[in-house]
Order: C-alpha cells, then sequence, then structure tokens
C-alpha cells in the first residue's frame, strides 16, 4: 500500500457552508487547497483510497462523509464542535487581535500575536487529531488544515471576527517582518 492510498483527494462542502464574504470564501478556497496538496488521511479499518471528504454542519456538529473514489461509503462520522469552541473563539480573537493591529503597525506585536495564533492552531490540530481517532487517523499537518478549513467554515457564523484582508502595505511590512495570519499565515507555515 502506498501513501497516495491513504489520502484525501477531493473535498466537497455542503452548499449552506459556501460563504457570501469574499475574504471568507477566498480563506475557505485557500484550507481547501492546502488540505488537497499535502495531507495522510487513513479511515480505521479501511484497506486504502484515495478518499473523498465531504462535510456539513448541523448544530454544534460537523458531519465528516468519507467515500472512496469510486464512491463507496466508507464512514459517516459526526464530530462534536463543543470541545473546540474555547480554541475557535480564542483563533477568533486572535483574528480580531491582528486587525486591530494592523491600524498601528509594529512588528513585535504582530509577530506576538503570530505566535500566540500558532499555538491556538497547534492544541486544535491535537484535540481534533484525538477527536476523529476512533474513526480516522491524520498526522499533525493534516488536522492543522482539517483545523483551518473547520474555521473557515465557522467563521461565516462570527462575521465580526473575521478579520479583513490586510491592505498591500500592511502585507508587504507583515510579510517583512516574516508574520501573516489566519490562513495566509497557516499556508505560509505549512509549506515549510
Amino acid at each position: 500500500m502506498t501513501a497516495a492510498m491513504f489520502r484525501i483527494y477531493d473535498v466537497s462542502l455542503d452548499r449552506s457552508l459556501s460563504s457570501r464574504n469574499a475574504h471568507l470564501a477566498r480563506e475557505q478556497a485557500i484550507a481547501v487547497d492546502d488540505l488537497l496538496e499535502y495531507n495522510t488521511f487513513a479511515p480505521v479499518g479501511h484497506e486504502g483510497g484515495p478518499y473523498c471528504l465531504d462535510l456539513a454542519l448541523a448544530d454544534a456538529r460537523l458531519a465528516l462523509q468519507i467515500t472512496t473514489e469510486q464512491g463507496a461509503h466508507v464512514v459517516r462520522h459526526h464530530l462534536s464542535l463543543t470541545s473546540l469552541r474555547r480554541l475557535f473563539k480564542d483563533y477568533f480573537l486572535i483574528c480580531e487581535s491582528y486587525n486591530d493591529a494592523l491600524t498601528r503597525p509594529n512588528p513585535q506585536r504582530l509577530a506576538a500575536i503570530d505566535r500566540g495564533r500558532r499555538a491556538v492552531h497547534d492544541d486544535a490540530a491535537e484535540l481534533l487529531r484525538k477527536r476523529l481517532a476512533p474513526t480516522v487517523t491524520v498526522d499533525k499537518n493534516t488536522a492543522r488544515r482539517l483545523f483551518a478549513l473547520i474555521y473557515a467554515l465557522i467563521a461565516d457564523r462570527y462575521p465580526a471576527s473575521v478579520p479583513e484582508a490586510p491592505q498591500p502595505g500592511m502585507r508587504r511590512l507583515c510579510a517583512g517582518a516574516g508574520i501573516g495570519i489566519c490562513m495566509e499565515a497557516a499556508r505560509a507555515e505549512q509549506s515549510q
């Protein structure tokens, strides 16, 4: 069996999850693209894929429908998002802090915010790995990418907590200091 057999080749989102906010739609697209680019995804007890992952939100639960490339059902898993609520809130607050920090650029403050974002992202990825373990095994980076995607999906419900896209001058300042935030930062961090 090869690594290509234990990976996600396609992600589809419930139409109700598509964002009406252009920034959030971009965040979702980045999250999906990153997840598809590099991932390790092995449903427990299944001989191999690759797999298609369908995501849908229902109340405080995320429904994951996993099928093979040929469309054969593998497993359906409902993940309560309650245990991730605090981490989502922390992540939203960090993004909001970043947005506020952009009005008074300070590379040290932006770097501190980015370190906080990474720490929350790591904690969320580890919790997500544990919560998915009975159904599917994922590596740390795949869990990080899944958290980023789930964050992008849920962020549409809390638009006040999602930072606006930085202006071009601010983007250069942040990039010059090696700082990013939310999906763009997560993407740069994951490619290293």
